[in-house]
């Protein structure tokens, strides 16, 4: 099975306050169709948890073409690359009703060890993964973070219970929700983000502190959240001129 997809309704509990599809809302679609994916392969979450492993994302890069309303048809579509080392790249492609792109990503996943928290080989996989080389590479593979010398601001922040996801630390899809909320109501309704790129460098886990500090140039953003004096995450792109829905 070479490549994999959902198809589905955008719901009002998925929109923001202009009914526009949130960012975490989306990632969590795209974790979702990757799980389904990686399920009918025979690499899913119940077979790797019989292992005592895990599949996290390490970074992943967006680009949104337009943001969908309430109430259209979407389509996620997701497929894997060969694995390159200890990374196993993932595609994404998001499609409205007529098929027209609303948004692209590229990622890398990680497989952990649950017990010692740390990466380890495709050879540990309860099955091998198919050869997908000839599938296509819409957009390059993440990139570096932005460096920005503007002012920052500082959000400070404790994870809380709905922060956290089934792997025993904050979901991914929780941080683009922080990044959010720090550019605050007025940017993303007038300017929301156009590429986003998001490294996840350290765990953070229940009720621990995260200190983000954010940094803004025009159109172009940076935000970098640090937990026990450590880097926890890290988030830079750009922001749309005009919001395209």
């Amino acid at each position: 099975m070479s490549e994999f997809e959902r198809e589905f309704t955008l719901r009002i509990s998925e929109c923001d306050v202009n009914s526009l599809w949130r960012l975490g809302a989306m990632m969590t679609e795209m974790q979702e169709t990757a799980g389904d994916h990686s399920d009918a392969i025979g690499c899913g979450r119940a077979a790797l948890m019989k292992e005592g492993l895990a599949w996290v994302v390490a970074r992943m890069e967006i680009l949104m073409t337009r943001y969908p309303t309430f109430g259209e048809r979407i389509t996620v579509r997701t497929w894997h690359r060969p694995t390159r080392h200890r990374f196993f790249p993932r595609f994404f492609r998001i499609t409205d009703g007529e098929g027209k792109i609303i948004a692209q990503a590229s990622s890398l996943w990680l497989l952990m060890d649950l017990e010692t928290r740390q990466s380890v080989d495709a050879g540990r996989l309860p099955t091998p993964l198919p050869d997908n080389s000839g599938m296509p590479e819409e957009i390059p593979l993440p990139k570096g973070i932005l460096s920005l010398e503007t002012p920052e601001t500082m959000h400070a922040y404790t994870s809380v219970y709905t922060d956290l996801d089934g792997n025993g630390h904050v979901n991914n899809t929780r941080y683009v929700d922080w990044l959010c909320n720090a550019l605050g109501t007025e940017t993303m309704t007038a300017h929301p983000p156009e590429r986003l790129t998001i490294h996840f460098d350290s765990e953070v886990r229940a009720e621990q502190p995260v200190d983000m500090r954010l940094r803004q140039d025009g159109l172009r953003y940076q935000m970098t959240g640090i937990h026990d004096g450590r880097t926890a995450f890290e988030i830079s792109g750009t922001l749309m001129e005009t919001p395209k829905t």
